[in-house]
């Protein structure tokens, strides 16, 4: 009987432990945790290419959708639309600050042509000389 308690104890130390080490490593948990520290984060699953992206960049968040197409190598993603969670958050971002995020987004997706939604894509448009 003193054994089983000591196994049931062991396995539940371990459970935590695992437990615990998914928790940190989370790419989730380190998406929220660089949003709420204002730094740059790009969350995707390269292999799914249904599935948005997210990053974040200086406190905002954007979600990105990709599209698959045909280049002369292969099939790769050819285009792309970025867009803010929130507008609201976009107060103080230059355009500078949108150029990078799409020479961060052409690092993981170089053939993919990269479109922002409204009022990003107005912005940027007025802004060019």
């Amino acid at each position: 009987m003193l054994w089983l308690f000591r196994l049931a104890l062991f396995a539940i130390f371990v459970f935590i432990v695992y437990s615990a080490f998914k928790y940190l490593t989370s790419p989730k948990r380190k998406l929220e945790l660089a949003h709420e520290q204002k730094k740059y984060f790009f969350l995707d699953d390269t292999g799914n290419i249904r599935k948005n992206f997210l990053l974040t960049y200086k406190g905002v968040l954007f979600e990105g959708e990709k599209y698959l197409g045909t280049t002369e190598k292969a099939f790769e993603v050819i285009s792309i639309f970025i867009w803010p969670k929130s507008t609201m958050s976009l107060k103080g971002l230059e355009r500078s600050d949108f150029l990078y995020i799409e020479s961060e987004v052409r690092k993981n997706y170089p053939d993919a042509v990269i479109d922002w939604k409204s009022p990003i894509k107005e912005f940027l448009i007025e802004k060019q000389p």
